[in-house]
């Protein structure tokens, strides 16, 4: 008898054992092309998703260079979710050399675009924002850009997650595509949306709060132009030396450009990103003697720490902003702290995009 219990005991053991296996292996297979959007995926698909993101955290996505083992990583995968217009243009090509035949959500559909507008230091991205004017069109740029980058990015500004109320329909394009390639699974990817999105519009109220106690004529200087949606939103002018890729180093033109700007205008500091060169920065603090205030985060998530997250990402760079540039009890952009957003966006249970035009 002892030795029939024993055998039972044995088998439950092995059961339990093969159970996290099991379970791993029936986990949707999700890649993505960088860490900002393996974050988002994490948060949507919880504990029914396995996710890969080629371009690590602190990783530049405008310079990476597929491996052989990405190629292998979407020929496994159940769906793949990369941002869209342009900013890794490496990953269209990649999904057309692997064959990939699964799904395919393409983050930025149905944002609301702004123009990349070359970095005019007279103005940068001062887009009217403070009249919350919507910046998709009229504006004559063609393509003709003539900064050596104009081939990487096109017209729009992709860098769209910088604007949390267009990262909402990021989650949205997330959550329809996780509930495509994998149904069974579909309220829960809904609850997990909803929450997240609940998570975003307090993070994103925390965000306003701290950048209305900034100066609404407040000019800063990161190492490149990826904060125009954050400008967009938020109401903070920015300027950078080297537009919108990190692919290209700033002229000397472009440096004397900008010191005269910061001794014309009212740059008040200037900042680190992650994931570009601190040389360009520290050169023109000391030729300006402005100071270097923090690090923002762009395009990639932090390894560790606060913004080691997506939202923890987003709070950081407000906090490092006013920590730096705020005034006690100035309270410029309140009355535009919508910034032209003040219908919500109310794409978190209505944005039904039709998937299927995305799926091989």
């Amino acid at each position: 008898m002892s030795l029939r219990l024993s055998s039972r005991m044995l088998v439950g053991v092995s059961a339990l054992l093969a159970l996290p296996a099991a379970m791993a292996a029936e986990r949707v297979q999700v890649v993505t092309s960088f860490s900002i959007l393996g974050d988002m995926v994490e948060n949507v698909g919880g504990e029914h998703v396995d996710v890969t993101s080629l371009v690590g955290p602190d990783g530049d996505s405008h310079v990476y260079s597929p491996r052989p083992s990405d190629a292998r990583a979407l020929a496994e995968a159940d769906l793949v979710v990369f941002n869209g217009l342009l900013f890794e243009g490496w990953m269209e090509r990649l999904i057309e050399s692997s064959d990939y035949r699964g799904s395919l959500v393409t983050a930025t559909d149905g944002i609301d675009k702004i123009d990349y507008q070359p970095h005019d230091h007279g103005h940068g991205h001062d887009h009217d924002h403070e009249h919350g004017h919507n910046h998709d069109h009229d504006h004559d740029h063609g393509h003709d850009h003539d900064h050596g980058h104009d081939h990487v990015h096109g017209e729009f500004d992709p860098h769209a997650w910088q604007d949390m109320t267009q990262a909402r329909v990021y989650v949205t394009n997330i959550r329809d595509g996780l509930i495509a390639a994998d149904e069974a699974n579909a309220d829960e990817y809904r609850a997990n949306a909803d929450r997240y999105l609940a998570e975003m519009a307090e993070t994103d109220a925390e965000i306003r709060e701290l950048i209305s106690e900034i100066p609404a004529s407040t000019s800063v200087i990161t190492g490149h132009d990826s904060f125009g949606y954050f400008s967009n939103a938020y109401g903070i002018q920015f300027l950078s030396p080297a537009g919108l890729s990190t692919e290209v180093e700033p002229s000397g033109a472009s440096m004397a450009e900008l010191v005269d700007v910061i001794n014309d205008q009212n740059v008040q500091a200037l900042f680190h990103e992650n994931m570009t060169n601190p040389a360009v920065i520290q050169q023109l603090s000391e030729e300006t003697g402005l100071p270097i205030a923090g690090t923002l985060y762009a395009d990639a998530l932090s390894s560790e720490g606060e913004a080691s997250t997506y939202l923890g990402m987003m709070r950081h760079n407000a906090r490092v902003l006013h920590d730096s540039l705020a005034e006690p009890g100035h309270d410029d952009h309140a009355p535009s702290r919508d910034h032209g957003h003040g219908h919500d966006h109310d794409h978190d249970h209505d944005h039904d995009h039709d998937h299927s035009e995305h799926t091989h």
